[in-house]
């Protein structure tokens, strides 16, 4: 089938989206007071299983202590550019209130449309608003008396028309009832499937919003060294939602560099944050991470933000990005961390000084060491064989002057260094 007869993602929508460097993930679903996978339970499970679950769990759902305002704010202050909440997951369950199903969170002891309170939080934000929305459909299946499949012909909306059309209503409802919608993330069946067909709804219906899954790569848990754009899904633990034990977590250092990884390819990381839990709370372990990302991010975003990738991704513990509309180039130095006050050496090859050149830690001006005398600025050297650079991390973000995290070096007025 000829792509080009296909609506696809605007050209200049999909630079807008490139300038984007994290998104927050609000994965979340009826089972997730359970602490369990989210939909996938249902598949191969029992008559008796399937009826609790699409009966009984609805009636439990109460997350009495969620607030829409402090996921929106925990975004804001720590550095994510955009928020993606789940609209409807595998098992057909709506966070939304939508007329087409009972199946939905307004039907549940909690009773609030978790969406629409959602899109109000961030829209005061300015946050730009992302929505997961799967066609594949569980409680479809289910009412239809179908064996639950994600494979079958039944389960996907290109070759059963009634889901489709049951799809496409609820897509109808989404952006009527909360658009503009910036962002969506379709998933489903592959190839010319279900996000083919829906992705084609949406266009039509809005064509400034920009689709990742359905229209562009959604790397899922691992990485290619294929250059954007693409959204790169990530879970800050062992699972999409809420997991409430045997769950390990990624350091902050792990999420940096992650995030530095996929920034350096050209590519935006939608990271799964694990929460809420079942009372609608972030549980701390997990807001802690965040919060320690979003002191990273103050000082460094510049880095990650409305960039684009150098010619070279990484060079041995360092990875590259380049300002977008200057010849301004971040090395983010990561491995072993850089000692307060102390003078670090490091050699690049990628990349060459010029006359205009300066270079400087980002997020410090080079011209105080608290306590000191010292005049900590960079110094560097141009050699045939590489950029020597010495620089002091002279700001102190922990009180114990500890930073475990990958350190930024700003390098204006950098030329290319052809392997």
């Amino acid at each position: 089938m000829d792509k080009h007869k296909y609506r696809q993602n605007k050209p200049q929508r999909e630079q807008w989206y490139q300038d984007l460097a994290i998104g927050m993930y609000v994965y979340w679903t009826v089972d997730a007071q359970l602490g369990m996978v989210n939909a996938h339970s249902v598949i191969g499970a029992s008559s008796d299983y399937l009826h609790r679950y699409f009966n009984d769990l609805p009636k439990t759902f109460n997350p009495k202590h969620f607030d829409a305002e402090y996921y929106a704010r925990l975004a804001k202050s720590t550095g994510f550019d955009y928020v993606t909440i789940v609209a409807k997951n595998h098992n057909g369950f709506c966070n939304y209130n939508t007329k087409t199903t009972p199946f939905n969170v307004v039907n549940t002891p909690y009773g609030k449309d978790i969406v629409g309170d959602f899109v109000d939080a961030l829209r005061a934000y300015q946050l730009p608003i992302g929505m997961y929305f799967s066609p594949d459909d569980a409680w479809f299946q289910y009412k239809s008396g179908n064996q639950i499949s994600r494979i079958r012909k039944e389960a996907n909306p290109a070759h059963n028309a009634d889901l489709l059309k049951y799809d496409i209503a609820q897509i109808d409802e989404l952006m009527n009832l909360y658009g503009p919608i910036d962002i969506m993330c379709i998933d489903g069946s592959p190839g010319i499937g279900s996000k083919t067909l829906i992705a084609q709804h949406v266009w039509h219906k809005d064509p400034d919003t920009v689709i990742t899954r359905g229209g562009m790569p959604t790397p899922e848990q691992e990485l290619t060294d294929e250059h954007g754009p693409f959204e790169a899904h990530f879970t800050i633990g062992n699972q999409w939602q809420y997991k409430g034990s045997n769950n390990s977590l990624k350091s902050t250092t792990e999420i940096i560099e992650l995030l530095l990884r996929v920034r350096s390819l050209g590519g935006t990381l939608l990271l799964a944050i694990g929460g809420p839990n079942p009372e609608g709370e972030m549980p701390q372990d997990l807001s802690g991470r965040l919060h320690d990302l979003g002191i990273w991010m103050f000082v460094n975003s510049e880095a990650v933000k409305n960039v684009r990738p150098w010619h070279v991704a990484k060079e041995k513990n360092v990875y590259f990005t380049k300002a977008k509309e200057s010849d301004t180039v971040y090395a983010s130095v990561t491995g072993s961390p850089w000692k307060w006050g102390r003078r670090n050496e490091i050699t690049l090859h990628s990349v060459r000084a010029t006359q205009k050149t300066e270079i400087e830690i980002l997020g410090q001006s080079g011209e105080v060491l608290e306590y000191t005398h010292d005049t900590p600025s960079a110094t560097w050297t141009q050699h045939e064989r590489g950029l020597h650079i010495q620089a002091v991390r002279a700001q102190r973000l922990y009180n114990d002057l500890k930073w475990p995290h990958p350190v930024v070096l700003r390098i204006t007025h950098a030329q290319a260094v052809e392997p």
